[in-house]
């Protein structure tokens, strides 16, 4: 199967080496670059892509926002490019739906990769990536306050077992690492994951690592 994506970034020397990387891979195909947000929804909307790749910052509209409208439509899976210059757009990122995020540093490999890994479906890019982010908040002492309307009481629907798959998500385990944790099959791992998904209403496994660290889950 080939991955259609979009790449949005508004360098026009930084775009142009995310299309030359992407366009490396025989089942990834780039078919349309935005050099804002705007613009980037608009391609989406038109041509329907897998996947976009999204930097956050950008004018006209910022990827956030453009995320949000990107996800609520269902128009594709968004991928958020980022350094951690502005750490409140990150999560502002991942709360609008994105499947994932990947540093803006990251080598050849690891983009390709995480394109695949968001067209599976999976939406975590890698756990060293999120533990990462989280550490950073937690070196910089900035912990991230919950969502409007996220408390622990959100977490009712959930039995006791999912409540120890969301705090594996939260501390950027994958599922075979989630497995070895709880001792279950990963199979188990990934319907537990499903289930906690749509019992609390998120769009993504980052979606949940975020919410478990905003509620303080271990």
């Amino acid at each position: 199967m080939t991955v259609r994506v979009v790449v949005a970034e508004d360098q026009g020397a930084v775009r142009a080496g995310l299309v030359l990387i992407l366009g490396s891979a025989p089942d990834i195909e780039v078919v349309g670059e935005a050099e804002d947000g705007e613009r980037a929804v608009e391609l989406a909307r038109e041509l329907r892509p897998d996947l976009v790749l999204m930097d956050v910052q950008m004018p006209r509209m910022d990827g956030v926002t453009a995320t949000r409208l990107v996800v609520a439509e269902g128009l594709a899976d968004v991928l958020v490019l980022t350094t951690f210059d502005l750490d409140e757009y990150v999560f502002g990122a991942l709360r609008a739906g994105a499947s994932g995020f990947l540093l803006k540093n990251a080598d050849a490999r690891e983009l390709i990769e995480a394109v695949r890994t968001v067209a599976r479906g999976e939406g975590l890019i890698a756990p060293a990536v999120t533990r990462r982010l989280i550490a950073e908040f937690a070196t910089a002492g900035a912990a991230p306050r919950p969502a409007p309307g996220r408390d622990a009481s959100c977490l009712e629907p959930l039995t006791p077992r999912e409540r120890e798959v969301l705090a594996a998500l939260g501390a950027g385990l994958s599922n075979a690492e989630v497995a070895v944790r709880l001792d279950m099959a990963e199979t188990t791992v990934k319907t537990h994951v499903s289930k906690v998904l749509g019992k609390l209403g998120l769009r993504s496994r980052v979606q949940a690592a975020v919410l478990a660290q905003e509620l303080g889950l271990r």
